[in-house]
């Protein structure tokens, strides 16, 4: 049975089993590339040491965005509220926090295309256990590959989001 995927707000994740947190494979000292708005949580991004900064198209590996999640006021505020947005920081740099996900790991999400606002219903996509996932160009996740070099991920479980909303249990293979 396929799961339909939309979501309102922004991309989350639950890090059910991230080796790179505990290996220490976590970077996190390079701005976002100029340009780049925002970054949701579940999106993908390459950490280009060479090039001084966080891209989609530059040399290396991608990576999960997971940064730590500042909400303010949590009667009001909950994991869809949260992003990266360029406009949020006072030098107008992003750092964002990148994970490296190896071979079994294992996460939840419900990141499959950008979002505007907390409010804003995102692009839906209908996925099913046993469905592959590819990094797309944008950082997201999405059943075309379209390059042989990302990461390959499986959906091992139709699940739900901390705030009810649907999504999926994703190994990475």
């Amino acid at each position: 049975m396929a799961t339909q995927i939309k979501r309102i707000g922004f991309g989350q994740v639950e890090p059910n089993h991230l080796s790179g947190i505990v290996t220490g494979q976590i970077y996190a000292q390079l701005p976002v590339k100029a340009g780049e708005t925002q970054l949701e949580q579940g999106q993908f991004a390459k950490y280009d040491y060479a090039a001084g900064e966080v891209n989609f198209d530059g040399e290396g590996e991608f990576m999960l965005v997971y940064n730590e999640e500042k909400l303010y006021d949590e009667r009001k505020q909950s994991h869809k509220d949260f992003v990266y947005k360029v406009d949020d920081f006072t030098d107008k740099k992003m750092f964002p926090r990148l994970i490296k996900t190896n071979i079994g790991d294992i996460f939840t999400t419900n990141t499959f295309g950008k979002n505007t606002s907390a409010d804003a219903e995102a692009p839906g996509i209908s996925l099913s256990v046993k469905d592959k996932l590819y990094v797309g160009a944008d950082g997201y996740l999405t059943t075309t590959q379209a390059d042989a070099a990302t990461p390959v991920f499986k959906v091992v479980k139709e699940y739900t989001m901390p705030d009810g909303q649907p999504g999926v249990k994703i190994q990475r293979i």
